[in-house]
């Protein structure tokens, strides 16, 4: 089908990018700065940045369109990618960090209501699977990548590339005809703002705790691989772990039939947080690289069972809000951990780092298990459509 060839090949690259831009991020700043606090810090303003403007990005999207956010947005973020990478101040490399954040494109928002238009219902599962096995290679790729050409004798080679890569599949994207002429969900009569809902706010306070541990994980990995003089393991570890995180949105597809989303959540919530307690007494060696995988696996299972539980709690009409808004509290936690990781690994240990992030996904594990009945809108089976959703929004998570 033409449609899915286009909508496929157009979103490869701009995944690509958004699989460099972190750890671009983090060496560009410790190479020109010697600090990994600033590093961490960098990367933890751009997360910051990010998630604060989603909800914000994501309304807007549900209210007018595609088109425009994707056409301003994209030429922005790569030319400030540019500006980023012949930066050679502190001052600049945090400021403009701070603001590619705000400006990124909505590249999985765009994607993930598309896939619906382009092809009937009864083949979308088919397409999730190749859309998967797309991902999967960009979501490998970008890190190894970016880590590849930050470490060479050219390292602003790898920001470049990764500026080129999302003008290349971002200006693709908002050219395609079924990008421009789509049409947002209808918002449901009379509903409750999402921020009002109970569900809603407890999957915020649990989100809060777990953007606390990826973004202590996501800045303490390269500090842990830097400080021990293996950084060039990094984008192997974030590899594997990305690699194992599509097997599990797999398993739970899978599986998804069989069980309701609240049961499957709490269920593999119990694994993540036993796969995250042994993490801190790791090596950035062949130990660390087993735990990652096991949080791959982990991480993948949870995220399509938790989009289950989104969307059977969430209001029609609010696809894309959902998501942002959610990821606003995620990710400015996320930001908070990242920017505090660089300097507890530098004045303490990354082992502190790592060790916190096994505290935050046992709260979080807390806050589900007392607040479940919250979710119990979705402690029923799925229908197709929600299951199909919350697999491509999972898939969509991963990079």
């Amino acid at each position: 089908m033409k449609g899915v060839r286009q909508l496929l090949l157009s979103s490869i690259p701009a995944r690509l990018a958004y699989g460099m831009i972190t750890l671009g991020i983090f060496f560009k700043v410790q190479q020109t700065t010697t600090s990994i606090s600033l590093a961490g810090l960098a990367v933890g303003l751009n997360t910051l940045a990010s998630s604060v403007s989603v909800g914000i990005r994501s309304a807007f999207i549900d209210r007018y369109g595609l088109t425009w956010p994707l056409r301003v947005l994209v030429p922005s973020y790569a030319a400030l990618i540019v500006f980023f990478n012949y930066a050679d101040t502190k001052f600049s490399l945090i400021t403009i960090s701070l603001v590619l954040g705000a400006v990124a494109p909505p590249i999985n928002l765009a994607v993930r209501p598309l896939w619906k238009v382009v092809v009937p219902e009864s083949k979308q599962r088919t397409i999730f699977a190749i859309d998967t096995a797309v991902m999967s290679a960009t979501a490998v790729i970008g890190p190894v990548l970016v880590t590849s050409l930050a470490l060479s004798d050219s390292p602003k080679v790898a920001l470049n590339s990764c500026a080129a890569a999302m003008l290349l599949g971002g200006i693709a994207l908002a050219l395609l005809k079924v990008t421009r002429t789509w049409v947002p969900e209808k918002k449901e009569e009379g509903a409750a703002h999402l921020l009002k809902m109970p569900a809603i706010r407890l999957l915020i306070a649990e989100g809060i705790f777990i953007g606390l541990a990826y973004g202590l994980f996501e800045t303490g990995i390269p500090a842990f691989t830097t400080i021990e003089g293996v950084a060039q393991r990094t984008g192997l570890i974030f590899a594997v772990m990305a690699v194992f995180n599509i097997f599990g949105s797999l398993l739970a597809g899978l599986i998804s039939k069989k069980i309701t989303p609240l049961r499957a959540f709490r269920s593999t919530y119990l694994f993540w947080v036993i796969v995250c307690a042994p993490l801190a007494i790791t090596n950035p060696d062949w130990t660390l690289l087993i735990i990652s995988g096991l949080l791959g696996l982990a991480g993948g299972m949870q995220m399509v069972f938790y989009w289950e539980i989104v969307e059977a709690v969430r209001p029609q009409g609010t696809a894309s809000s959902a998501i942002g808004w959610l990821w606003t509290f995620e990710g400015t936690a996320m930001a908070l951990g990242a920017a505090i990781s660089g300097f507890i690994s530098e004045t303490f240990s990354p082992r502190y780092c790592l060790a916190a992030m096994s505290l935050c996904v046992l709260i979080g594990y807390v806050i589900i298990a007392n607040g479940h009945k919250l979710l119990s809108k979705a402690d029923r089976l799925p229908t197709q459509v929600e299951d199909e959703e919350a697999l491509n929004t999972a898939l969509d998570k991963t990079n």
